[in-house]
Order: structure tokens, then C-alpha cells, then sequence
């Protein structure tokens, strides 16, 4: 990749990689509903059935128009409308692929345009009728092997910085918002020390579930599923891939080696905005985060993450002109 890379190139490896990110979470999100409703009694389902809606669409969507998994899986998985629709995101992010297709590997190309066709493929009453788990199972394996396919065969470069940039950003803010709404109609004002009742609990298995976190919780806290652990796993743990902390070290590290590579100076803003959200994490503490709110930790996590995107934009992106001249 040239030292100086464009712009509009920097531009589709970063949001083909965050397309696909959010497929990957739809899909798993999905799949974990579907496996859970046959589990939980009517209102706890439709309660789930509303959070999705809130984290993969939008809270000021209606929710009184999906009144069944039908509709969700619909809204979720094929809505042309829904421009977070697992259809919409694969599309966009081939898309993306497609305008930096010389960019890119042959077998990163080939990938992603296997999963186009195969989503493009699927219609709703297949899907409904047939296994809609091994759908989107196969649907995270894509993605996971693009993902291994990127960090395998192309160069450490501005490229592949870019992909980090978008892959993580996008995770990171994923698993903020998530937690975000489930807990705050999953947690009560009373702090408890355990999961509560057999619902309760698939709801909080659910939660790490949907996070890709469940086993390598378990192998940290065992079987004890607790809202306060589950919190210091997937927001502050820096060695779990899906965590925040994990998610925003991996943006550091990468604006880092942005930065040595273009000559940015390391008071950018975009430098200072990703070592602060770092070091909150860095000192968090789960009782003090839990003690002093935790909406409003993860709201200023989703607020800074928000800036980091933006300052991106602003410094490799959508930068004025007459900047760079003068650089």
C-alpha cells in the first residue's frame, strides 16, 4: 500500500470491515433469541424481542410493528429499510470491497462476495421453514474467515489499519450498547449478588452469549453467572476479544501505527481522544463503575467512541485540503 494512501481508499476498508462487523453481531444476536424464546414464557420474550430492536435498530423504532420472531428475523435479516439489516450491512460491505477491489487480496474479494450471494440467496420463508440456526451460524464463519484471511495475507500497511480500525470501533461500541440496554431493564436498583430465577439467568447466559463470551467467561467465573462479573468480563477485561477494553486497545494500537506511518503528529486529536477512552478503562473499577452508574459509564464510552470515529474522518478521511498542503 502507498505510504500515502487515499482517502476514499481508507474510507471503504474501514466501513467494509464495519459492515461486516455488524452483520456478524445481527447474526449472533439472532441466533441466540431464537434459541432462547422456546425457553422463556411469553412477556420475557417479547421484552427480549424489544431490547434487539432497541440495540440492532434503533430505540426510536416501533416496536409495536414486529409482534412476533417472524416479523424480527424479517426486520433483522432481509429488511431493505433497515439499513442495519444483516442483507443491507453484507451488501455495503461488498460494496465497499468492490471500490477498493484492487486493495485488497484475491481470497479477501472472493470471500465476501460468497457471502453476498449466499444472503442474496436465502428468502425468508426458506430461512423460517428450514434451519434458521445453521443460516446464521454459517454467517459468522464468513465473516471469521475473511477476518483470518485479512490478518493472513496482506500486509501490515495503512490497509490493514484501516480494517482493524473499523473491525474493533465497531465491536467495541456493539457490546457498550448492548449491555447498555439489557441492563438496564435486566438489572434492578437493588444490586444482586446472583442471577435471580431460571429466566433471569438465560437472559444474563444470553447476554454473553450474543457478546461470543459465554465459554471464555465460564473459564474465568466458572458457572456463576453475575451481573457484576459479567460486566468487569465484557467491559473491562483487556484479553478477551470481544470485550470493550480489548476492542479500544486495538484501535490505540492501530491509530498508533497510522500515526508513524503518515507523519501524524501524536497531538492529534484523534491520539488524545483514544489514550483517554483507554485509560478510563485502563483504572476502571467494576464497583465503582456499578456504584456510581453504569449507564452513564457506557454512555460516555458510546460518546467517545463516537468522537474517535469522527476525529478518524477528520485526520485520514474527510480532511480539508488545505491541511495537507500546508503539511
Amino acid at each position: 500500500m502507498n505510504s500515502s494512501m487515499l482517502s476514499r481508499v481508507a474510507d471503504s476498508l474501514y466501513w467494509m470491515s464495519r459492515y461486516l462487523e455488524r452483520a456478524d453481531h445481527v447474526a449472533r444476536q439472532i441466533d441466540v433469541h431464537l434459541t432462547l424464546v422456546p425457553e422463556q414464557a411469553t412477556e420475557a420474550a417479547r421484552k427480549r424481542r424489544n431490547r434487539l430492536i432497541a440495540c440492532l435498530v434503533g430505540e426510536g423504532y416501533p416496536v409495536e410493528a414486529v409482534d412476533s420472531d417472524y416479523d424480527l428475523v424479517h426486520l433483522l435479516t432481509f429488511d431493505e429499510d433497515n439499513s442495519n439489516s444483516i442483507m443491507r450491512c453484507v451488501a455495503s460491505a461488498r460494496e465497499n470491497a468492490r471500490q477498493v477491489r484492487e486493495q485488497i487480496n484475491t481470497q479477501m474479494w472472493e470471500q465476501i462476495n460468497q457471502l453476498y450471494l449466499s444472503v442474496q440467496g436465502t428468502s425468508l420463508e426458506w430461512l423460517w421453514q428450514g434451519q434458521p440456526h445453521r443460516f446464521y451460524h454459517s454467517i459468522n464463519q464468513d465473516v471469521y474467515r475473511f477476518q483470518g484471511i485479512t490478518d493472513s495475507r496482506i500486509s501490515r500497511d495503512q490497509g490493514w489499519h484501516f480494517v482493524q480500525l473499523g473491525r474493533y470501533i465497531e465491536r467495541s461500541a456493539e457490546t457498550a450498547d448492548t449491555l447498555n440496554v439489557d441492563f438496564r431493564e435486566l438489572y434492578s436498583a437493588a444490586l444482586a449478588d446472583d442471577a435471580g430465577d431460571q429466566q433471569t439467568y438465560l437472559e444474563w447466559v444470553g447476554l454473553l452469549r450474543g457478546a461470543a463470551a459465554y465459554e471464555a467467561y465460564s473459564k474465568v467465573y466458572m458457572a456463576n453467572v453475575q451481573p457484576r462479573f459479567i460486566i468487569e468480563f465484557l467491559l473491562l477485561n483487556p484479553e478477551f476479544p470481544y470485550s470493550v477494553h480489548f476492542g479500544i486497545n486495538m484501535v490505540q494500537a492501530s491509530l498508533d501505527a497510522l500515526g508513524a506511518l503518515t507523519d501524524t503528529h501524536k497531538s492529534s486529536r484523534v491520539f488524545r481522544l483514544a489514550g483517554r477512552l483507554r485509560a478510563m478503562l485502563d483504572f476502571g473499577q467494576v464497583d465503582e463503575i456499578m456504584d456510581s452508574g453504569l449507564g452513564s459509564y457506557l454512555l460516555a464510552i458510546q460518546n467517545q467512541s463516537a468522537q474517535i470515529h469522527e476525529a478518524i474522518y477528520q485526520t485520514y478521511i474527510n480532511y480539508p485540503i488545505d491541511d495537507k498542503l500546508a503539511a
